[in-house]
């Protein structure tokens, strides 16, 4: 399994933070580089303790769906999501908010597993996780503008 861990400092206070990364429009936004749109999403639009979504998004010019689930919802502390069905053996995303002197620390821990055994371990070392390293920061940078936007 491939792991790396982000860490991001928010000018804003954790349940802010907290409440922005479980924004489903949000994420969109975070990721509309890739075209991701919500296929499938939470009958209320919020993501909850189980809730699941479906994500359409393209990669290397590939179109992919995701589905996903949230669960370990911990306000303002910690939530994860994986994926349960999509193109990834496997893929766990950690979201930990803590307390900083200058708003929250944001720490996302990303684990996943290309498919296709061997080949995909040496893609994941060669190529995959530096491409989900910068697809995160993207996001966290997105994620940053439109938190401190609330907050001003």
């Amino acid at each position: 399994m491939a792991t790396f861990t982000l860490d991001r400092v928010i000018p804003a206070a954790p349940a802010a933070v907290f409440a922005a990364s479980l924004d489903p429009a949000l994420h969109v936004e975070t990721m509309a580089r890739y075209g991701e749109t919500m296929v499938q999403g939470p009958a209320d639009g919020v993501f909850t303790e189980g809730s699941t979504v479906t994500w359409r998004a393209r990669h290397f010019g590939i179109p992919f769906r995701l589905t996903t689930v949230v669960f370990d919802i911990n306000p303002p502390h910690r939530f994860c999501d994986r994926q349960i069905k999509g193109p990834f053996g496997a893929f766990h995303h950690e979201h930990v908010f803590i307390e900083h002197p200058e708003g929250t620390l944001m720490r996302d821990i990303i684990t996943f597993r290309s498919p296709f055994g061997p080949l995909g371990a040496l893609v994941d070392r060669l190529f995959m996780r530096a491409y989900m390293r910068r697809l995160i920061e993207e996001r966290n940078d997105v994620l940053t503008v439109s938190v401190s936007a609330r907050r001003a």
